[in-house]
Formats: C-alpha cells, structure tokens, sequence
C-alpha cells in the first residue's frame, strides 16, 4: 500500500496537468475590438452555414420544437404553472413556436405581465403573417396578439 500511495499521487498530478493544458475560453479571450472582421478561416463556409439553416427550418427540426413546446405545457399543466406565467416564460415560449411554424420569419416578441404579446418584424408571405396570432394564442397565458409584423418587399 505505502508503494501504490506515490503512484496514485503522481497519476492524479500528471492527469490534472494535462487536463490544464486547453483553458476554457471565456468573454476575457474575445477581441476587444467589435468592429473587427472575422477572417475567412474563422468564419464557417457558405455550404456549413446553408446546412445549418436548412436543418433549422426542416420539418423534422419543427416537429421537434413543437414537440417540445407541448411537453413544457403539459409540464406547467401539471405543477399549476399554467395560471400565472413570467413574462419571459410567455416571450420565449411565443417564440419558439413562431420559429418553428414560420420559416425565413425575422421575428421579435415582447410580453406583458396581463398575457399582452407583440409581435415584430418581417415575414415571406402574407399566409405567413396571418399565422402570427393563432400560433402565439397556442402557448397557455397568451390573452391577446398585437402584430405589428410586416411581409418582406421583394
């Protein structure tokens, strides 16, 4: 046992160097300067950023959100969370639910403590804007949609 002590000890020492090799990066590793272009080999490729924003709006992505939008309200259902909502409950809920149901949309929303939600921004088409308050009226604590958002000009 007195042989194994030092080599235990030595493992842990030698594990723990090489795990502080990689400092995590933090807010104090990024530029100072904000105005300052990304290079081409930091930036991703037009193809990975394509990719991605495909996936983000693929229906499979939507069922996902949507799935996951019913499960938190069943979830609310159950704890009584349904009756009294926080404003950011309300604000990020109403989001991702646009987002999953209108892609190419650019839209903000803002909620207020009486189930009040405005809707900013732009949308593709007019079927897309017609959307807006039926979708944001599915999240429970939603009392009324003022939507102030505009369908893009081709």
């Amino acid at each position: 046992m007195k042989n194994l002590t030092p080599f235990f000890i030595s493992c842990l020492l030698v594990f723990g160097a090489a795990a502080c090799q990689n400092p995590a990066k933090t807010s104090a590793d990024a530029p100072n300067d904000a105005n300052k272009t990304v290079s081409q080999t930091e930036a991703p490729s037009v193809e990975a950023t394509q990719a991605a924003k495909e996936d983000a709006q693929s229906e499979t992505r939507r069922r996902q959100l949507n799935a996951d939008i019913k499960a938190r309200e069943e979830r609310n259902n159950v704890t009584g969370g349904d009756t009294d909502r926080a404003v950011g409950d309300l604000k990020s809920q109403v989001r991702s639910k646009l987002e999953a149901n209108i892609p190419n949309g650019n839209l903000a929303v803002d909620a207020t403590e009486d189930g009040t939600v405005t809707v900013t921004g732009t949308v593709a088409v007019q079927d897309q804007l017609a959307k807006i308050e039926p979708l944001s009226k599915e999240i429970k604590g939603v009392k009324q949609v003022i939507n102030k958002a505009t369908v893009v000009k081709k």
